[in-house]
C-alpha cells in the first residue's frame, strides 16, 4: 500500500493507511497511517457497528489534516469489542479540530 500511496501523493493527493499490522506498516513506510490492534480483515471495525467505524474514519481524516511530518503512524487507543463509541461527542471534537485549522 505504501508504494501506491507515494504515487498518489506524488500528484498532490494526500493519503492515510489504516493498518492492523504495525510491523508491516513500519517496513512499508507509508506517508501517514493509523494503527489499530484489531483482528485481520476488520480494519475499520466490527460489521454493522456504524459508530465504531465512523469514529475510526474521523481519526483517519483528522490525521490527514494534522500530520506535520511524513511517515507518522498514529496508534489509535480503541480495543476490539471493549469500547463504547459516543459518535455525537466525537463529531463535535472533530468539528472543533477542523475549525481550528
Amino acid at each position: 500500500m505504501g508504494l501506491i500511496q507515494r504515487l498518489i501523493e506524488a500528484v498532490g493527493i494526500p493519503t492515510v493507511s489504516v493498518s492492523i499490522k504495525r510491523d508491516i506498516t513500519e517496513q512499508v513506510r507509508p506517508p501517514r497511517a493509523v494503527f489499530l490492534k484489531w483482528p485481520l480483515g476488520h480494519p475499520l471495525g466490527e460489521p454493522g457497528q456504524v459508530d465504531q467505524q465512523t469514529t475510526v474514519l474521523l481519526d483517519v481524516l483528522e490525521l490527514l489534516v494534522t500530520a506535520t511530518e511524513p511517515g507518522v503512524i498514529r496508534d489509535l487507543p480503541y480495543r476490539w469489542r471493549r469500547e463504547e463509541y459516543h459518535l455525537a461527542a466525537r463529531l463535535e471534537q472533530f468539528k472543533l479540530a477542523a475549525g481550528a485549522l
